[in-house]
């Protein structure tokens, strides 16, 4: 099938890896690689950057995290609860080191988590990491400098998935309290029923083949609950404003779509971007225009929403 792609994003498509997910190890070590690269030049000359093992979940597990502080000392700052992109199955903090950075340099304390795994770890292992890793940010506020009434969660694709199950956790378990949420192009309906899931079937990086793998990994043979899936939740009152990303030749393209309406429909303030001629990840083609408007709306979306 062919694609009426960004032509800057065309041209660069033959140099991007081909994921697949029925090898999960070739995958890693795959973006692995990826990562090494996009990493060489990240500037963290405003920064303070610390690995830390938090207490996780449940007895015996520790939850690794990267925590980016701006180095101008300073109390009250907004922090970001920042999960990152990999069907689940993938990647790591150092995957989205460059753009944790991009977003500290903001003036935001970004606390990024090293989430467990499917297949390996299936749902609700990763979910829960993260919370923990929410539950640390507000318990260590007074050392972070953090202002805990401007905590929000981010994420990309399947860290756009837990960025919003965890805005329905917090508020299904009474906190701790969030103020934002940004959705970037996020995995949130296990269905796989849309139009875009059904049709982009080839596509670069990310298509239907992958996200089957994705959701049976993840899910580990179990059925999908509203916190696996938000897509399946049924209440979306009460949860914080959102920011949701999708990208026109994306099998995620619709159920971003589809949650930001019943956000909407359910009373709660949604910012939605669709990005015409563009594919899932083609942001990593960080030299296109296209790619570029996106990290600048980033920003100032987050600038708006944490009010710095």
């Amino acid at each position: 099938m062919s694609y009426s792609y960004d032509p800057e994003l065309a041209e660069a498509i033959p140099a991007l890896p081909t994921l697949d997910f029925s090898d999960v190890l070739a995958s890693r070590k795959m973006i692995d690689e990826l990562v090494g690269q996009m990493n060489r030049n990240v500037d963290l000359s405003g920064l303070i950057v610390e690995d830390r093992a938090i207490l996780g979940p449940e007895a015996g597990v520790e939850v690794p995290v990267r925590v980016y502080s701006p180095r101008q000392a300073a109390t009250g700052r907004p922090a970001i609860l920042y999960m990152h992109a990999g069907g689940f199955v993938i990647g790591t903090i150092d995957s989205e080191h460059a753009m944790a950075a991009t977003i500290a340099g903001a003036g935001v304390v970004v606390v990024s988590v090293e989430y467990r795994l499917a297949p390996e770890h299936p749902f609700p292992a990763g979910l829960e990491d993260c919370y923990s890793a929410l539950r640390w940010i507000h318990d260590h506020a007074g050392d972070l400098g953090v202002d805990v009434e401007r905590v929000a969660v981010y994420g990309q694709s399947a860290g756009g998935g837990l960025a919003a199950a965890i805005a329905l956790l917090a508020r299904d378990r009474g906190g701790p309290p969030l103020c934002f949420q940004y959705l970037g192009i996020p995995e949130l309906d296990d269905k796989l029923e849309t139009t875009s899931m059904r049709t982009f079937t080839d596509t670069p990086l990310w298509n239907r083949p992958s996200a089957v793998l994705s959701w049976q990994y993840y899910l580990g043979g179990k059925p999908a609950s509203a916190y696996a899936a938000p897509a399946r939740a049924t209440d979306l009152s009460g949860l914080p404003p959102a920011y949701i990303s999708t990208m026109e030749f994306d099998p995620l393209r619709d159920e971003g779509i589809l949650y930001g309406l019943r956000l909407l429909q359910a009373g709660v303030s949604v910012e939605l971007h669709q990005y015409p001629g563009t594919f899932h990840g083609s942001s990593l083609i960080n030299t296109a225009s296209v790619s570029k408007q996106q990290t600048a709306e980033t920003l100032t979306v987050l600038r708006r929403a944490l009010r710095i």
